[in-house]
């Protein structure tokens, strides 16, 4: 099926009595993402490593909004964390309707997290991994219910030998890159596990939207960046449009394994299933250490 663009203005769709979680929405495009769910009566939960900002955000979205949203807090680069969250979730949430998977970094230098995996590997694609697989339970039991992967057209595929980049010099573009493909190849492989369950996954790019997730890109290519997200990037709460009504759009409640860039299909480059299920078995690896 392919979707066309609804002319229905996202904020209008009806959430009413659903239950959203959306990862990293205490800025950018998941914290709009976050208000618009709440405008439309969702009972948001957002998800944050910081309480103080948490709290703000949550303080910021009732007032423009009414409506009440719940903070969790987790660092999603821990996969202990990432555990206890998914727990504390599913235990206090037996029916999610939506999941919006978007925390993101980058960091110009190799890093690693508590588990000694490399940081924007651990935060981009094993937290969405661990905390959807957690969560599945209350997803399925909320049937039809969705998940929303935020990636990128701005991606390049992952190397399944070195994706930690332990044996090749690092480069936190390529490891940012690599990290919004494995997004799109995990949708497709849960999407697989998914068929007939009634929880849809899907994949959007949201634009190129002037968060702060490149203000750390050293030398000229972190100049060219900025200098290019300041003359034409969209604002996150635009940015927030396409994830927004992959979210909640009433003719997309069957649609699954697509990839959504400016509410259209996109034809994905990073569609191999034999790949996709290598991935998937490299991930459940390093969440089952």
């Amino acid at each position: 099926m392919r979707a066309r663009p609804s002319s229905t203005n996202a904020t209008r769709f009806n959430l009413s009595g659903k239950t959203c979680i959306v990862t990293g929405g205490t800025s950018g495009i998941g914290k709009e993402v976050a208000r618009n769910l709440a405008r439309m009566g969702g009972n948001v939960v957002l998800t944050c490593r910081d309480p103080a900002k948490g709290d703000a955000t949550s303080s910021e979205i009732t007032a423009s909004t009414g409506a009440q949203v719940t903070v969790a807090c987790s660092d999603l680069s821990s996969l202990a964390s990432v555990r206890t969250l998914g727990r504390d979730l599913a235990a206090r949430y037996p029916r999610i309707d939506v999941l919006v998977n978007n925390a993101a970094i980058y960091t110009p230098r190799r890093q690693e997290s508590r588990d000694g995996i490399e940081l924007t590997w651990a935060t981009n694609v094993l937290s969405y991994h661990a905390l959807t697989q957690l969560l599945l339970p209350s997803l399925k039991t909320a049937s039809p219910s969705r998940i929303v992967n935020v990636a990128s057209t701005f991606a390049q595929s992952p190397n399944l030998e070195d994706l930690e980049y332990r044996r090749r010099r690092y480069s936190g573009t390529g490891a940012y890159r690599q990290s919004k493909a494995a997004n799109r190849m995990l949708t497709w492989a849960i999407a697989r596990r998914l068929e007939g369950s009634g929880v849809t996954a899907n994949a959007v790019h949201p634009g190129g939207v002037a968060t702060g997730i490149y203000r750390e890109v050293p030398g000229a290519l972190g100049t060219c960046f900025r200098a290019a997200l300041a003359l034409f990037a969209k604002q996150p709460v635009a940015g927030a449009d396409t994830p927004t009504w992959t979210a909640a759009a009433p003719e997309l409640e069957r649609v699954s394994a697509h990839f959504f860039v400016g509410r259209r299909e996109r034809r994905c480059e990073f569609r191999d299933p034999v790949h996709e299920e290598q991935l998937w078995a490299i991930c459940d690896a390093f969440i089952a250490r």
